[in-house]
């Protein structure tokens, strides 16, 4: 328009000086103001609680990472009792979005809407919000059960010979890393801390609870750590209310018989009265307090909460090539072929499907626990990236490895990799998984999760020797890491014997940055593996549950396609010498499982 003014009134003088008359300013003010004010953005906030840190993330309408920031939390670890602190991961997430909003140059009225993940972690808080110890040494700060809490084994052993119907639901049995066992657990060890427990929440639930004062649940975190029947509300899908509902998916017989009864009472208040989709949006958004602490504005929308696995299968399953499913576009049973891998400390595998699917030793099936009126299958490792820090750092070249590593400024697994490509070729190896042909790992260090459900499983390593070199360190990676792939394929394997149909891998996370651990598993599991365009899926799912409560779109899955993009694609190797090689150590890994079986059972019976 400017440039239209320009030709009415002439030329402007180069000095800059106005020469404009009083009747040619006020024609420019009046046409100028015909110009409408530039449309505020918006932009999604996604926070996300990991094992060791709360990160927060800033996307903008195209679902692009403006920037993210990183806090550490504290954590205690005793043997099998592992645990947090619900105050320190507040003030985490409030310095984690402060800066993020600071390096994206994003005012904190631009934040549309906020959404949580978070480790399906249990908290303890008293009816005046203030934290109440689930721990041994009596400290009140100490009122998170971690996710990966072990100590809850024999609680777990005891609900599982209960035969609940609810079990069903959950692959068969309960673990040790859900719910239920840890509730049980305080409640015959620290009765104290039991008889003054006012709300125990899943850790996502209690962030949003935090930032809203909402106490309704994620249908998620229920359904999948909580033994809570999401099906119970199938006909309620349409329905006005059924967004917020009352919960009625407890079973009752469940908690009177595994001897938690007391958490029925008031409509089951402690453990949740109402329930509500991803996305849904909670009370009267930010709470004022919450708001001054984030940097934000009160009543900004919060989305109800995901588990961050689950966050991350909101943020990835999209994300495949529309050239490559342009046919099945309007196919709701496309998003059925894809599972999803969210690595991290330990590794989610994630797939849905249309119609309940029961398999053994796998979690599930749950029905809209991540994508509405979708039944999730979720199958799982309790130690992936856990097992490969603990592998490498506990060798005795590790230290000097790292050193030169950070000379280079690579992580030390970038330099394990560039390690292995050269003894390929220093070692006329034909491929580079040959490298491991006389060492094999069973990845079982923190027990099985899914698809064997064995959490008193144990990792085996076979082929070691005295030799202590570095070379020998990256053969012990590899071997790790391939390990992992066939735990991966496993359960790809036991889930399309039971119904599912996978042919396509996403994988997201910190160990989907790691170009072997992706090819590795694209060339054992024998699919493509896509990776997203963003790297930070966990933040995007958590952020498009903000979009959604922001009511930018009509529905989780219209986001998650407005909001997600493919990256690269790793395809499997070709060369059938690569297939055979797996295919044989595949075998050996089963062995591994099968022969400790016997081991376990020849030892029970010598001491029995």
């Amino acid at each position: 328009m400017r440039d239209d003014i320009r030709g009415l009134l002439g030329p402007i003088p180069s000095s800059g000086v106005s020469t404009f008359s009083s009747s040619s300013t006020s024609l420019f003010v009046e046409m100028a103001a015909m110009d409408p004010a530039p449309p505020q953005r918006s932009v999604f906030l996604g926070i996300d609680v990991g094992t060791g840190s709360a990160r927060a993330g800033l996307f903008d309408e195209s679902g692009k990472l403006l920037a993210s920031s990183s806090s550490p939390i504290q954590i205690w670890k005793e043997r099998e009792c592992v645990e947090q602190s619900s105050t320190d991961i507040w003030h985490a997430i409030c310095a984690a979005v402060r800066n993020a909003c600071s390096l994206a140059n994003v005012d904190g009225g631009e934040v549309s809407g906020v959404g949580f993940a978070a480790t399906c972690s249990l908290v303890a808080v008293d009816d005046e919000g203030s934290p109440v110890t689930v721990s041994w040494s009596g400290d009140s700060r100490r009122n998170v059960i971690v996710w990966m809490d072990h100590r809850a084994v024999k609680q777990a052993e005891k609900i599982n010979a209960s035969n609940s119907p609810v079990l069903q639901y959950c692959g068969g049995a309960v673990s040790p890393e859900m719910e239920p066992p840890k509730l049980l657990w305080v409640k015959e060890n620290l009765p104290e801390s039991w008889s003054m427990v006012f709300r125990w929440m899943d850790l996502s639930d209690w962030l949003s609870y935090r930032a809203t004062g909402d106490d309704t649940r994620s249908i998620c975190t229920t359904v999948c750590k909580w033994t809570y029947l999401g099906h119970a509300h199938m006909q309620q899908i349409h329905e006005k209310e059924s967004r917020d509902m009352e919960a009625c998916g407890w079973d009752d017989e469940f908690w009177e018989e595994i001897g938690l009864v007391d958490l029925i009472d008031g409509h089951h208040a402690k453990i949740g009265r109402s329930v509500a989709f991803p996305g849904h949006p909670l009370g009267s958004g930010l709470s004022p307090t919450a708001a001054k602490e984030l940097g934000l504005l009160a009543g900004t929308p919060v989305g109800t909460s995901l588990i961050d696995a689950h966050a991350g299968g909101v943020g990835v399953l999209e994300s495949v090539p529309r050239s490559d499913n342009e046919a099945k576009e309007h196919d709701k049973d496309a998003i059925c072929h894809r599972m999803v891998l969210v690595c991290g400390t330990s590794t989610c595998h994630m797939v849905v499907s249309q119609n309940k699917l029961f398999i053994p030793g796998v979690w599930g099936p749950f029905w809209s626990a991540m994508i509405p009126e979708y039944w999730l299958t979720e199958g799982g490792q309790s130690a992936t990236g856990a097992l490969l820090d603990y592998i490498v750092e506990s060798h005795v070249a590790s230290s000097l490895l790292a050193n030169r590593a950070a000379s280079q400024k690579i992580s030390l697994f970038e330099l394990l990799n560039k390690m292995l490509e050269r003894m390929v070729r220093d070692q006329n190896s034909p491929f580079l998984a040959a490298l491991t042909r006389n060492m094999h790992v069973l990845p079982d260090f923190h027990g099985n999760r899914s698809p064997l459900a064995d959490p008193s499983a144990k990792g085996v390593i076979c082929g070691l020797s005295l030799d202590s070199s570095e070379k020998q360190l990256a053969l012990l990676y590899l071997a790790t890491l391939q390990g992992l792939a066939y735990g991966t394929r496993h359960i790809v394997e036991h889930c399309n014997a039971n119904g599912h149909k996978i042919d396509t891998l996403l994988a997201c996370g910190g160990l989907a940055k790691n170009s072997l651990f992706i090819q590795e598993h694209a060339d054992i599991i024998g699919c493509p593996i896509v990776l997203p365009r963003e790297s930070e899926s966990v933040l995007l799912g958590a952020a498009i549950l903000g979009a959604v409560a922001a009511k930018k779109y009509p529905s989780l899955s219209e986001a998650m396609k407005a909001l997600s993009a493919p990256g690269q694609v790793i395809h499997p190797s070709k060369d059938p010498k690569v297939k055979k090689y797996h295919d044989a150590k595949y075998r050996i890994f089963s062995q591994l499982y099968e022969q400790q079986l016997s081991q376990r059972s020849a030892m029970a019976e010598a001491l029995a």
